[in-house]
This record gives structure tokens, sequence and C-alpha cells, in this order.
């Protein structure tokens, strides 16, 4: 019997949702093809039948992460109303709640030293990806590409450290002083 019209679609999706989260929590080498195969509730010979290699999930895989991100940023800025939706995204970005869901959060802290030693076709869609985030940063906050640049660094960095250190109070004092800086260079910048 016949897979219905947009199966294989829909696998292929779920397997990049799976990739998506294992890479997020694990790291990209440390994640087997059969392991994320198995978060789909399928054989890794399958996997072959959507993917042609490990490094095309990743680039796929890349594209879907920031594309949630995003989607994620843009939900949680609409939700909250009196204050700055810039604000309210670098709130969001630097919480608790996205510091310690790893497996939900941005690709960017997770993967960056991973992607500088991938090949060159990956390191070109996540640098397309992360171009996609600076746009993303500043024109929410209405400031220039390079201002966004740095404020999105800072982010990022807050919360690779923020994640890294085993001291709560660090980690939390880590997140609150990136976030009253980034939104301080986003203040002297519009």
């Amino acid at each position: 019997m016949p897979y219905p019209e947009g199966h294989k679609i829909k696998v292929r999706g779920r397997i990049i949702e799976s990739a998506a989260k294992a890479f997020r929590t694990n790291g990209i080498r440390d994640i087997s093809v059969p392991f994320i195969m198995k978060g789909v509730g399928l054989t890794h010979g399958g996997f072959y039948s959507h993917f042609d290699n490990k490094e095309q999930l990743v680039s796929e895989t890349c594209q879907y992460a920031i594309s949630d991100t995003i989607s994620l940023l843009q939900k949680a800025a609409e939700k909250e109303e009196g204050k700055p939706k810039i604000d309210t995204v670098i709130d969001y970005y630097l919480s608790t709640y996205h510091r310690d869901q790893t497996e939900m959060g941005c690709i960017l802290p997770a993967l960056s030293s991973e992607i500088s030693r991938s090949s060159e076709e990956v390191r070109q869609v996540f640098t397309r990806e992360l171009q996609r985030m600076i746009d993303f940063i500043s024109t929410l906050a209405q400031i220039n590409k390079s201002t966004g640049s740095a404020v999105l660094s800072m982010m990022v960095g807050t919360l690779v450290l923020a994640r890294s250190v085993n001291d709560s109070k660090l980690s939390d004092s880590l997140l609150e002083t990136g976030k009253q800086q980034a939104k301080g260079i986003i203040k002297t910048n519009q």
C-alpha cells in the first residue's frame, strides 16, 4: 500500500526537527544519524532516502532552527505590550528559561564553535542564517546592521557563558548584565 501524498515531506520535517533538538543539546559531532532517526522512530537506513549525507542534514537543520528561533522571538515580542519589542526579545533570549532549555534554544550559541570546523557548504548556510538573525535584530531594534551584529554577538556570547558555568548565581548575573548591556547599546545607537 503506497504512502499518502506528502508523507515523505512530513517524515523529512520530523527528521530535521529531531536533528535540531539533538544538535542543540549535544552538538553535531556527538550525534549520529542512527540517533537522529531513532528520535523519529525510524531506522537509520531510511535516512538516505531523504538526505545525501549528514552535512546536508546539518545545513537544512541550521535553516530550520534559525527560522524556529526567529518565529519564537517574534511571538514573544507580540505578546508583550508596554515595552519595546526588542527589549522583550532580549529579555527572552537572555532568560533562565532559554538558558536551561537547550533542546529548544537558538543554535547560534549551541553550534557556532563546531560550525567553524565544518564543510564550506555548512558554513555558507550558517553564514546566511546568521545574517537573517542580524537582520531580524537590526530591524526590530531599528538600528544599523553593524550595531545589530554587536547586539546579537553580545546576546550569543552571554548565553554561551551563562550555560558554561556551574555557579547558578554567576550564570544569572551574566544573563542580567547581558540584558542591560545589549539594551544600552541599542538605546545609544537608535
